[in-house]
């Protein structure tokens, strides 16, 4: 690799600032002066605005990972390892992972090298050597995913409905999330949450349980860890194929993957909602946050919840995803951060509730009035369609008991 090489940062197909390699596995970013310059500049997301409102333009340059914001783009455990693999890339130099996955990321942005070509160059699987490469990545993503909760894949749907994971280059317009060895059941856990949270009113995006032997092009095997594959559309893709900008909240808060569990707790998710976002997203919020409290979802962390700019300007609360009921799977398992004091699921009480809603400047009587609709519609629909929904008896069994320890049931 050359001492410097620069990769084109994009925001709506737009050159907005580039990514440089500045040797000794060191990166910086820096906005184009053109970005900066103009009143009228898409957001690229608010850890790039001060507390006065104003772009913030000056940046240190990061050692072998990215800058937190860029880093949180690329993906986490097996699926980095595997992708890291197809590209012939250790999976800690992120500068050359943002690169090879710089045409398909998250929300609206895109990065490629400015003078076109890539280092180190993509495999090639029509060569005899680089087809054995290729072979031997699915094999390892295989046993990565047997070690680990769950492979994601970016799909294609056909005509027909058919999906199909990309053999490289951009992906698709759904999220494909495998079976689990470790874990039995997280598609039908999955779909099954997701299909109540959309009963209660929570805003989802399209959600189906398909046959994993109905994709194409997974790694060899995956029929045989499970047979059923969640999959959900991508928000951040519009139907005319035009993309959305959306930003989690570990790179609102300026952390790594790695802290995505710590640093920040849901009264701080709740203050910026509230400064950002106004009253609605934040009641949204709430009624989310009392969902997975009552179906025991204990993995809600930083990166499970996303800002969305669906006028490329202002920040939404994003529709919901990864809602899954962890307490099957991990009997006694806390929230993954703290409501305002706690994280203990029992500790979301009114006195909870009213300290966050005064910590994080919202209306208390809003936020228990909400907190008590979720409530009772989620009381009424899970015992209406628990025993319909997919999910295996041992996750309606964990919910159940789960419940009779709330006090935020009773309390409302």
């Amino acid at each position: 690799m050359t001492d410097l090489s620069i990769l084109d940062v994009r925001l709506h197909g737009r050159s907005i600032g580039t990514m440089t390699y500045i040797g000794g596995e060191r990166s910086l970013f820096a906005f184009s002066g053109a970005y900066i310059a103009d009143p009228a500049r898409p957001t690229l997301g608010l850890r790039f605005k001060d507390r006065f409102g104003d772009l913030i333009t000056e940046f240190r340059p990061y050692k072998m990972k990215l800058m937190p914001f860029f880093s949180n783009l690329l993906p986490e455990g097996h699926l980095r390892r595997y992708l890291a693999e197809k590209a012939r890339i250790h999976s800690d130099r992120e500068f050359l992972l943002l690169q090879a996955l710089g045409k398909d990321l998250p929300g609206a942005l895109t990065v490629e090298a400015v003078d076109g070509a890539l280092w180190p160059p993509q495999y090639d699987p029509d060569s005899i050597e680089d087809g054995r490469a290729a072979r031997d990545a699915a094999q390892n993503a295989l046993r990565f995913s047997l070690a680990g909760v769950q492979l994601k894949f970016s799909a294609v749907a056909d005509g027909t409905g058919r999906l199909t994971v990309p053999a490289r280059g951009v992906g698709g317009d759904w999220i494909v999330k495998l079976p689990s060895r470790e874990f039995p059941g997280v598609p039908e856990n999955e779909f099954s949450m997701m299909t109540l949270a959309r009963m209660v009113g929570i805003d989802t995006p399209a959600i189906d349980l398909v046959d994993v032997g109905a994709i194409s092009n997974l790694p060899p095997g995956m029929e045989k860890i499970g047979p059923k594959a969640f999959i959900i559309e991508r928000f951040d893709r519009r139907r005319d194929g035009s993309s959305v900008q959306i930003e989690d909240f570990a790179q609102v808060f300026d952390v790594y993957p790695d802290d995505k569990y710590r640093t920040a707790s849901y009264r701080n998710i709740a203050t910026v909602l509230a400064a950002e976002a106004g009253l609605a997203d934040s009641m949204e919020f709430i009624r989310r946050l009392t969902f997975n409290t009552l179906i025991g979802n204990g993995d809600m962390h930083l990166k499970n919840w996303s800002l969305i700019y669906p006028d490329d300007r202002n920040a939404r609360l994003s529709p919901a995803y990864d809602l899954v009921s962890t307490i099957p799977y991990i009997p006694g398992d806390q929230a993954a951060l703290n409501f305002s004091r706690s994280r203990d699921f029992a500790a979301l009480t009114t006195d909870e509730l009213e300290h966050l809603s005064a910590k994080a400047a919202l209306p208390s009587r809003s936020v228990l009035n909400t907190a008590r609709e979720t409530v009772a519609l989620f009381m009424e629909r899970w015992s209406a369609e628990k025993l319909h929904l997919p999910m295996g008896s041992k996750v309606r069994r964990s919910i159940d008991e789960h419940l009779r320890g709330l006090p935020i049931i009773t309390e409302l």
